[in-house]
């Protein structure tokens, strides 16, 4: 770390603590050219991940629009909200896990309805209905019948 006062590169950190509820490391330092002391902040660096779109377009990952739609999907319905953070959160880490600086939108709307799936089926449908654009009442109850079908053969 170059000091500001006198260019020199040599310097020793006199303190650490934690900043920015634990995003980042605060040091506080003492040139060894001149004695003066400065600080420095140290943060994770994180690269952007691209959503693509059904239709091409990039968009940069926001896990907002994420907890939106979880939101939507569970209004009136009894799920807590640290629920669906978790679950947001849970989708968040999976997408940067992902080691990949693209994920299509239909992986993370995939993610979504995996996790509602497990957390409440009426948001679950909700959201599959408008994900998956159900044309007709008879794709819609195809839908419900598989899961119907899923429940039954973990019930034995």
């Amino acid at each position: 770390m170059r000091c500001l006062y006198c260019n020199c590169t040599e310097s020793k950190v006199i303190d650490s603590r934690s900043a920015d509820d634990d995003r980042s490391i605060r040091r506080r330092r003492e040139c060894i050219g001149c004695g003066r002391r400065f600080t420095t902040y140290e943060t994770i660096e994180v690269a952007p991940i691209l959503v693509v779109k059904n239709d091409g377009t990039r968009q940069a990952y926001d896990m907002t629009k994420i907890r939106r739609g979880i939101i939507k999907s569970c209004e009136k319905r009894p799920v807590p909200v640290e629920k669906i953070d978790a679950l947001v959160d849970d989708i968040t880490k999976k997408v940067y896990n992902s080691m990949d600086q693209e994920i299509s939108s239909k992986q993370i709307g995939e993610m979504v309805m995996d996790g509602l799936k497990q957390l409440d089926e009426v948001a679950y449908v909700r959201y599959a209905s408008v994900y998956r654009s159900f044309k007709d009442i008879s794709s819609f109850m195809a839908e419900l019948q598989s899961m119907i079908e899923k429940k039954e053969k973990e019930g034995k």
